[in-house]
């Protein structure tokens, strides 16, 4: 297969490029490249989509993987390779119902598009309503198409560092074993990995599959997501089950002492308020299972996150510090 990664140098189209080459799919990538390379075995050429997608691209290609957010760039990608089979990468953000959980394609309303490439510095609303405009762009103009909408991408390689906040937090509990966790042990979380979504869409345009689905695993509860990090980090000799203690602390207490949801220099990583956002991670991928999903152990995931931590000094970790989980840790026992 002939294969466009528009994209290819960062996180998860990387790993998509990575994991065709590995396939023996003949791969190119077309990015600029300032951000990162791209994987051994792909062709690079060199492209920056604000001004258009470059000559060298000769339109010959049997299938295309984008990732892209700006509906401009897609529409005129689209019109350039009509009759490839397209693997568009959306986002689960596309929905307008974030509070009912066991929703998914076909059943969650969707924010009304915005067809206009805007900057989300000036307005990150508009993620979602321009991924739904890039959804419609593909569905509408390619000859077939496939459009997954992941959730909270994670493992080695992730830029946000809202995942690796938990495998560095769980190996990080000799001087610190008394661990906060935010809300109720039974709220649900849900990721995957980016290394199994990438294998997956790249299985799609292997087999032209079209149709609609959203791109995460199964969904656990907070409970079993930190028991699973935390056997990552105890398989790699970096934690102790018999001085660790896992506080759970209420959602009202942490937003009283102004603790801030999933993102920011005063957060708790993969953690959102309910009910408003009981549905972000609770979504029904049975369809998505069906359709070649396969997902790898969340213990697995960590664990790997922990070994590219310690290889890479610089990897992002985001969340709060431990001075602030402690301090709201003495706030919330001296409550009584």
């Amino acid at each position: 297969m002939r294969l466009l990664v528009l994209g290819g140098s960062v996180f998860l189209s990387r790993a998509v490029a990575e994991e065709a080459v590995r396939r023996g799919h003949e791969v190119t990538c077309a990015c600029r490249g300032t951000s990162g390379s791209v994987p051994s075995g792909a062709r690079q050429v060199v492209a920056d989509r604000s001004v258009g997608l470059p000559a060298e691209l000769d339109g010959a290609y049997d299938a295309v993987v984008d990732v892209a957010r700006h509906p401009s760039w897609v529409r005129a990608a689209v019109a350039r390779f009509p009759d490839a089979h397209w693997v568009f990468v959306s986002t689960i953000n596309v929905y307008a119902d974030d509070a009912t959980p066991g929703g998914g394609p076909g059943t969650l309303p969707l924010r009304e598009p915005v067809h206009e490439d805007v900057d989300l510095h000036e307005d990150p609303e508009a993620y979602g309503p321009m991924k739904v405009a890039c959804e419609q762009a593909v569905l509408d103009r390619a000859a077939s198409a496939a459009v997954v909408r992941p959730g909270l991408i994670v493992g080695p390689g992730d830029p946000s560092g809202r995942f690796a906040y938990w495998p560095a937090r769980l190996a990080d509990t000799g001087d610190h074993p008394e661990v906060l966790l935010p809300g109720s042990a039974d709220a649900t979380v849900q990721v995957i990995d980016v290394r199994d979504l990438a294998a997956w869409l790249v299985r799609l345009a292997e087999e032209r599959r079209t149709g609609t689905f959203d791109g995460t695993g199964q969904a656990t509860t907070r409970a079993a997501f930190t028991d699973a990090v935390a056997a990552a980090a105890r398989e790699l000799g970096r934690h102790d089950p018999t001085t660790t203690t896992f506080t759970a602390v209420p959602q009202e207490f942490l937003l009283e002492q102004d603790v801030q949801p999933w993102t920011g220099p005063r957060s708790v990583p993969v953690w959102l308020p309910l009910p408003e956002y009981a549905g972000l991670m609770a979504h029904d991928v049975t369809a998505s299972y069906d359709a070649g999903l396969v997902t790898r152990p969340l213990a697995e995931t960590a664990r790997d996150t922990l070994l590219w931590l310690d290889a890479e000094p610089d990897a992002p970790v985001t969340g709060w510090s431990r001075a602030d989980e402690a301090e709201v840790l003495a706030a919330w026992h001296a409550r009584g």
